[in-house]
């Protein structure tokens, strides 16, 4: 069942927020005294541990490409492009265009300038392919006139100066047509190009991020640091950027305190992650949710999940309400395709960036993602609606309905995983899945939505934990990532017990 309401009658009692729950802590917070007066439980954990300044607000700037002058273009194919410095810093790119169900048959490719030093990267590759993320055709997200089609977004690091050119497939070079070849081929771009330039700003929950990922950096269970990570803080942007939009992470509005009562079920109101549990505490915990059980529960202990607020969302960029689904059957695992250049420390504000190329650039109504991983292990809660409860998201089209996406944060088709991060993937899902009672080994039924692999309609078997070339025609998570799916499936099952 499908909704937007923060209760759903009828389906499963972890999908259901309750009204009465989230209307009291926001008349509780409206009516606390000072942090100094030893407000209750809510209070405290929305105010301790808060970093001390505000959150530097994000900014997402928009430019058309234009056709490139003939002597930058080495065959007759349409090519359109962009060039500029002294830019306001962004971090992430990506392409974008008018119709989403509209592909880009072509090569788009980009290059930045390092606003520390100056100097340019080489010519990097967007995924053009990217229309297999979203939600479902038919669903209210994909029918609601804002949504467009993109390139994968690629994280780039502080940058003042972008140079960008899509070839359409047909010029000489693009997409390995020999010129001489080209005249005979088919050559469109898509109408209504445009660079989105993204800079991630500097969330007020970041400390709050850090903070909660260190367990998993300095040795936590199963954890596999990236060779070289320093877990230095990166590269941060200053404080003096113009944006498009207020600050939104602070528990000032009803999106944001909405999205934290999402979890208050299994953690304190406000918090920066959902804490770590063991095995008894787990069953305890889902005794108390789902009431007894006459059999023993196969679950995984819960792992420890940096909420939105740990990894500073602004809730004002996102659509209102949550949507649910009934259950969760499967977990399509994906790789985010936005480069490994990353360190650790900014896989926040990575995910704010993707975020809001998410819903600012591509229309959605928030990250389509329901958890994502970076390479160190640390999980992250992704679409707004609570981590325990079966969230509808936006990240496998035509298998979105009953399932779940986790996206480890990276390319993996040429690059191996780090372990950190298939151990994580295999620690999340032995939980998730276990509140459900499924079997990380097993095969599941679902129903297509309408994809390039099934059509609308068809009951499909998957594996309980698959890649999302299983659901559609696609690269996605990654050759390297894809060939970990067994050990994250088997490694899940112990964690259930099984």
């Amino acid at each position: 069942m499908r909704g937007l309401l923060t209760s759903c009658p009828g389906v499963s009692p972890l999908t259901t927020c309750s009204i009465g729950v989230a209307f009291a802590a926001v008349v509780a917070l409206a009516a606390a005294p000072p942090a100094s007066a030893g407000v209750g439980r809510a209070g405290r954990a929305a105010t301790a541990g808060s970093p001390a300044g505000p959150a530097v607000p994000g900014s997402t700037r928009s430019l058309p490409l234009a056709p490139l002058p003939r002597e930058r273009v080495a065959g007759a194919a349409p090519e359109q492009g962009l060039y500029r410095t002294g830019l306001a810093r962004f971090a992430l790119v990506g392409v974008v265009w008018d119709d989403p169900d509209t592909e880009l048959h072509g090569r788009a490719q980009v290059r930045t300038r390092s606003a520390a030093t100056g100097e340019w990267s080489g010519w990097q590759d967007l995924e053009t392919h990217h229309a297999d993320d979203g939600a479902d055709p038919g669903a209210a997200e994909r029918s609601s006139g804002r949504v467009r089609g993109a390139t994968a977004p690629l994280w780039v690091g502080a940058s003042d100066g972008v140079d960008v050119r899509v070839r359409a497939e047909g010029a000489a070079g693009a997409a390995g047509v020999p010129g001489r070849y080209a005249a005979g081929l088919r050559a469109v771009l898509p109408s209504g190009l445009r660079l989105e330039l993204v800079d991630p700003g500097e969330g007020v929950g970041e400390t709050g991020a850090r903070e909660a990922g260190e367990a998993v950096k300095t040795g936590g269970a199963g954890a596999v640091g990236e060779p070289g990570e320093t877990g230095a803080a990166g590269e941060a942007l200053p404080g003096n950027l113009p944006a498009d939009d207020p600050p939104r992470t602070a528990l000032d509005t009803e999106a944001a305190l909405a999205a934290s009562g999402a979890n208050a079920d299994i953690t304190d109101f406000g918090s920066f992650a959902v804490p770590e549990l063991d095995r008894q505490a787990t069953e305890t915990e889902l005794t108390r949710l789902q009431g007894p059980s006459r059999t023993k529960p196969y679950i995984g202990p819960r792992p420890r999940i940096v909420t939105r607020r740990g990894w500073g969302a602004d809730e004002s960029l996102r659509e209102r309400g949550f949507v649910y689904t009934k259950k969760i059957k499967a977990a399509f695992v994906h790789h985010t395709a936005t480069g490994n250049t990353y360190t650790c420390a900014q896989a926040p504000s990575v995910i704010r960036s993707i975020y809001r190329y998410h819903v600012k650039s591509m229309g959605w109504r928030d990250i389509g993602y329901n958890f994502l991983v970076d390479k160190c292990g640390t999980l992250y809660e992704g679409r707004a609606g609570g981590v325990a409860k079966a969230v509808l998201g936006a990240h496998t089209l035509g298998f979105n309905t009953n399932s779940m996406g986790v996206a480890v944060i990276g390319t993996y088709g040429t690059s191996k995983p780090p372990g950190g991060a298939v151990t994580a993937v295999a620690r999340l899902t032995a939980w998730k899945l276990g509140l459900y009672g499924v079997d990380p080994r097993a095969k599941t039924y679902l129903t297509s939505g309408g994809g390039n692999l099934y059509p609308k309609g068809k009951n499909v078997r998957l594996n309980v934990i698959s890649g999302h070339r299983d659901g559609f025609a696609t690269e996605c998570p990654g050759k390297l990532l894809y060939a970990k799916l067994g050990t994250a499936r088997s490694s899940a099952a112990k964690y259930q017990g099984r």
